[in-house]
């Protein structure tokens, strides 16, 4: 198949992972505080909420692929639901971040509600914008290459939306106040936002075209592609090492915000006269953490072509126990070596998921070998969902652990509160990189293996064609 993609349409396609990854980011990095410390509701019970809203929203992925698949329309099959929920996408995540006159069980309903239309609303949007790729275009290349610009733009709308979150709370706060904890700066926060995601959508669906039509196959067994997976041994072992990475990556995520408010000294360090505002040291940790992604995914590839990607992630992971367990012992005025860490932290967290996703295209020729018929699309939204259940569960236990060590918003914590919250950037993120590499160490598929299974798998698609 002959495609011409030009660089308009992969720039479209990118938008979509960068108005996505808005989105995402704000929702890791500063949900959980916006719910103590503005909305007024108990650390327990957002974690508690996250777990339930989240794990519905895990299972609510495949639905939301299996209507895509069967939708018609002159727009194709995926692009139009971009089009469609871009606008409701917005609207949601400015009623997400808004804080209603209500008692404390009457705001608890109000997010529960809210939250669990936001990530239904996420799902109707980003499982199509996801599978849109396997029908731009049916060449390989070209879709490693659309692959890539989506990543670029997903870290990009990460931190742009890192960079502009406290400036706009700050100006957007009564009197211009110095102050971010604020409602209704919030609400007028997301609402930009929101706009800029919502655009970003529309050109997404504008600029892109799906061309790759859909081959007569016979169709498996939906009962025989279960049983199929549940006899998938190294599918098992991969979600176990990714589950225990989503929860080191969103239990750090979550208690970011909390640790440079109550325990570093978040001052105003870097100012930008242009836009009246300055940088906190959250926004410049955040920040760097974002930038140090991209360096372990640019670096990913070269070391796991020469090492093996199973000794790449096991390397990868040890290092970030490592570099975790030496947070616990920073002080508050250890500011450097805080951003040292989460350079490092943070490139290693980095390099581990394009690792994953390519561990699971193994796994899924893996399974055609093993079985005779191949599920893709099963395997990659059954990951998908696993991925999902351990940013839920990660949510979860943030929550969970301000409540147990005694958390109060807006106040001076105690020692007790303060060592939760440094254990939270810490040793316990640090025992779900452990947990990765105990069960990475058991993933049986070297590159030898995949070798010799893609070239029986090619050898037996010779001989059908034949």
């Amino acid at each position: 198949m002959k495609d011409t993609i030009r660089l308009k349409e992969k720039i479209g396609y990118g938008l979509g992972d960068a108005a996505s990854s808005m989105f995402w980011k704000l929702f890791g990095m500063y949900l959980l505080i916006f719910y103590t410390d503005v909305f007024g509701i108990p650390a327990a019970v957002a974690g508690t909420m996250f777990l339930i809203t989240r794990v519905w929203d895990t299972f609510f992925d495949p639905v939301v692929g299996v209507i895509a698949d069967r939708t018609q329309t002159r727009w194709g099959k995926f692009r139009p639901y971009i089009l469609w929920i871009a606008v409701p996408f917005g609207i949601m995540g400015i009623l997400t971040f808004t804080t209603p006159d209500l008692s404390i069980s009457g705001k608890i309903c109000y997010a529960y509600i809210t939250y669990s239309l936001m990530m239904m609303i996420y799902s109707l949007i980003n499982v199509p914008y996801a599978s849109l790729l396997g029908v731009i275009s049916g060449n390989p290349k070209i879709r490693t290459e659309l692959s890539s610009y989506r990543m670029i733009f997903a870290f990009a709308g990460s931190i742009l939306v890192l960079i502009l979150v406290e400036p706009l709370l700050r100006f957007f706060s009564p009197d211009n106040a110095s102050t971010i904890d604020f409602a209704h700066s919030w609400t007028l926060t997301m609402t930009v936002f929101a706009l800029i995601a919502a655009l970003f959508f529309i050109g997404c669906f504008s600029w892109t075209k799906e061309r790759v039509k859909p081959l007569k196959e016979g169709k498996n067994s939906f009962r025989e592609d279960i049983r199929d997976l549940w006899k998938n041994r190294p599918w098992w072992i991969l979600l176990g090492a990714g589950v225990s990475a989503l929860i080191f990556n969103s239990i750090r995520d979550g208690a970011a915000a909390y640790y440079f408010k109550y325990f570093a000294q978040d001052i105003d360090t870097l100012h930008l006269g242009f836009i009246g505002s300055s940088f906190s040291l959250t926004t410049i940790f955040l920040v760097l953490g974002q930038a140090a992604n991209i360096i372990g995914i640019l670096f990913v590839t070269p070391v796991s072509n020469k090492i093996g990607k199973k000794r790449t992630y096991l390397l990868a992971m040890a290092f970030a126990t490592v570099f975790s367990i030496l947070f616990f012992f920073l002080g508050k005025d250890d500011i450097v070596l805080m951003m040292s860490l989460q350079v490092l932290i943070s490139a290693c967290a980095g390099s581990i998921f394009p690792l994953l996703w390519s561990m699971y295209a193994d796994i899924a020729d893996y399974s055609e070998w093993k079985t005779g018929r191949r599920a893709t699309g099963l395997i990659f939204s059954s990951s998908s969902m696993s991925q999902k259940f351990g940013w839920a569960l990660g949510g979860a236990l943030a929550g969970w652990i301000l409540g147990f060590y005694g958390f109060r918003p807006n106040m001076e914590q105690t020692e007790l509160a303060k060592t939760g919250i440094r254990l939270m950037m810490s040793l316990l993120p640090a025992i779900g990189t452990l947990l990765s590499v105990f069960f990475i160490s058991l993933y049986p598929l070297s590159e030898t293996k995949i070798t010799d299974i893609a070239e029986a798998l090619e050898e037996n698609r010779k001989g059908k064609t034949q």
